[in-house]
Parts: C-alpha cells; structure tokens; sequence
C-alpha cells in the first residue's frame, strides 16, 4: 500500500486590519461606517460628497455654548409637538457619498409622514426634515459641500448659526433649491417645516435664554402650530 502523504497545514490567516479614519479620504458611505465603528475613540467624522472631515477639538463661545442652546431650543419643540423626533450629534445615513453628523436635527417620524427612518442597526437613513449645524465662519463646509449635500437630499430646513460672526443663514428648499429665509421685523426666524418653531437669533447669539425660550413659547402656543399638530394627528389615524 502507497503510504499518503498529508498536505501541510497552512497556519490561519489573521483578517486583514481595518484602515483609519484620515481626514480627506474618499470613501464610500459603507467603508466610511465600517473605519468609524472600529475607531471608538473618534468623537466625530464626517462624509460629506465622498470626502471624509474630521473636525477639530472646539472651542465653548464658539460652539460649545450655542450648540447647547440650539439644541434647548428644539428640544423644547419637540416635547410640544408630537411625531416630531431630534438628535444631537447622530451620524445619518444620508445618500452613498454622504454620511454627516449635524449638531441638532428635527425629523418627523416615518407614521406621520416622514421621509426618514431608523435602521436595524439604529442610525438615521435618509434626510431629516431639518438640520442645525454651529459653524466657525462663513468659509466653513457647512455653508459649502454639506449645504449642497443637504440640498440635493430633501433636507428642507437647514440652519447654520455662525457664533462668531453672529449671524443666522436659514435656508429653506424650494423647487429642489435652498432660498435664504429674511428674519422678521423683530428679527426672529420661524420654520415653515415645522410651523411654531420661532428663534429669536439676536437671544440666541447674546446667550438671552429667557427671551429665546419666551419666543419659543409663542411659537408652540400659535396657531399654527395647534393647525400643524392637527394635521400630524390626523395623518398619524390614517
């Protein structure tokens, strides 16, 4: 008998490391997903139009302090108005060359008449109905690749708070186009995504939370916002 001879064993290949983040990557939104999760210690990142955006650490006067004041405010709206949904800093699954992670958002849920959704594996898929974002300057991406990512995906509310400049750009979508919002004659800005949601910007900007939250106050007691509500109710029996 011809004695066999057993191949020799192949030692286990190891799976094959997952590369880093690196600021100006371009990626796909899945690989994008797949280095973030494995890098925990990355507080934020960014794929805005298939480029990846690692912000810098920043400051509290710049962003830090309006960022929470931003988010007091529409968190206020969302516990007055129902089907209404926010997040703070969540990455969203916007389109395959986008994946931002706004400072604040507003989003209707899917069963009154959202357009985005809650994946299995609970990140935000598709466009909220409105995005905040605290941005350094008017040369930031904010106001640049991210506002035409937002544009193009059905964001139809996008606000950019520039604390340094102390300025407001509101852009609301219009025939698949951001117009600039005008302030009221008191200098306020009142959302036509979400009706009752008003900011006072000269409050907001000078920290003013008791006069920020009184115009909030106005704007969930309106109304239009009682009409709004009405509506989300109605289509939420449906």
């Amino acid at each position: 008998m011809t004695p066999t001879t057993e191949s020799p064993r192949r030692p286990p290949t190891s799976p094959e490391p997952i590369p880093p983040l690196r600021e100006g990557d371009r990626l796909s939104s899945a690989e994008f997903l797949r280095r973030y999760e494995a890098m925990p210690e990355v507080n934020k990142a960014e794929l805005i139009e298939g480029v990846v955006y690692m912000p810098s650490p920043v400051c509290h006067a710049d962003h830090g302090a309006p960022h929470f004041d931003l988010i007091t405010i529409a968190g206020v709206y969302r516990a007055w108005t129902p089907g209404v949904d926010g997040g703070d800093n969540s990455t969203i699954r916007l389109d395959l060359g986008n994946v931002p992670q706004p400072d604040v958002f507003l989003r209707l849920l899917a069963e009154y008449g959202g357009q985005s959704r809650i994946t299995h594996d609970g990140y935000v898929e598709s466009a909220p109905e409105w995005v905040g974002e605290v941005s350094a300057s008017s040369a930031s991406y904010d106001l640049h690749a991210k506002l035409a990512a937002y544009q193009r995906n059905n964001v139809r509310e996008y606000v950019v708070v520039r604390a340094p400049d102390k300025e407001l750009d509101w852009f609301l979508l219009r025939g698949g186009h951001y117009d600039r919002m005008s302030p009221t004659a008191e200098g306020g800005y009142q959302s036509k995504a979400f009706p009752g949601l008003w900011i006072d910007a000269a409050a907001l900007f000078r920290r003013d939370m008791v006069r920020a939250l009184e115009v909030v106050q106005l704007g969930i007691t309106s109304q239009e916002h009682a009409e709004f509500v009405s509506k989300l109710e109605l289509r939420r029996s449906i």
